[in-house]
Order: C-alpha cells, then sequence, then structure tokens
C-alpha cells in the first residue's frame, strides 16, 4: 500500500513537471514555438487553493493534454516555510513578475500571456473550485487566440 501511494505521488509530480525552471525558458520556448506562457503565482505551502488548483487543474491529465500543445507553463511561487525559500535571484524573479502581472498580490492567481508578455486573460482564485470549469475556461481561451 506504501509504495502504491508513493507511486501514485511520484506520477502526480510527473504532471506539474513540464513546468519551466524560469521565466525567462518559458517565454523563450513560447516564442520559438508559438504558444502561450501559462503564468501562475502561487504559495505552494500555505495557500489551499493554490494548492488546490495545482492537484485538481495543474496535475490533471486534460490539463497535460491542453497544455502540451498549447502552454508554457511557469509557477511564480511564494513559499512561506525556510525550508521552501527560493535562491535569492529566483526570488528577485518572482518579485518583478508579481510586480508587473499580479501588483495586487492576489493567491492563486494565474494569466494567459503571449510569448511577448501580453495579458490575454488572468483568473483571481480558483474559479468556483471548479477543475472542470477552469479547463473549459483555459481551452476556449487558447482555441479562440493564437499567439
Amino acid at each position: 500500500m506504501k509504495f502504491l501511494f508513493l507511486f501514485l505521488l511520484a506520477g502526480s509530480n510527473l504532471l506539474f513537471s513540464d513546468w519551466h525552471p524560469d521565466f525567462d525558458s518559458a517565454k523563450k520556448v513560447a516564442k520559438a514555438n508559438g504558444k502561450y506562457i501559462l503564468l501562475n503565482f502561487s504559495g505552494s505551502d500555505w495557500c489551499g487553493p493554490c494548492i488546490k488548483l495545482r492537484q485538481e487543474v495543474f496535475g490533471s491529465k486534460e490539463f497535460e493534454q491542453i497544455a502540451s500543445n498549447s502552454l508554457e507553463m511557469y509557477d511564480a511561487d511564494f513559499p512561506r516555510k525556510k525550508k521552501n525559500q527560493l535562491s535569492k535571484e529566483l526570488q528577485q524573479s518572482n518579485d518583478a513578475l508579481a510586480e508587473k502581472y499580479n501588483p495586487l498580490g492576489k493567491f492563486p492567481y494565474t494569466v494567459i500571456l503571449t510569448p511577448d508578455g501580453k495579458v490575454v486573460k488572468a483568473w483571481e482564485g480558483y474559479p468556483d473550485n471548479n477543475s472542470t470549469l477552469f479547463l473549459e475556461q483555459l481551452k476556449s481561451v487558447i482555441d479562440a487566440k493564437r499567439p
């Protein structure tokens, strides 16, 4: 049973592993491949809705299918626990992204950007705590416009 739990936990992390380690790489790959950028602001170790959004949406097979063809993803994380602190450089980068795209400091806050950094759509919070609704909205934005 313990093995099964670890296997499932590892599998859920694999779905989240396609996210870029920094925003610049997401932007570069999005530009090269004509994809949108999904920029997510989260508090991975303190924000309940952020954790739920990550598990129910970003960790789902449905999201993986949508994202693989249309998105380059970056998670601008703002952890509070000392053991989860980011490098100074990455924290400064996330702070700059928040200043530009999330000046009110909302969590979670998810933004779809063109490869040039223009906002296409933004979601405040986890819409109705409903993964199906969020994924439908995401798909409709992607289908309506192509970068």
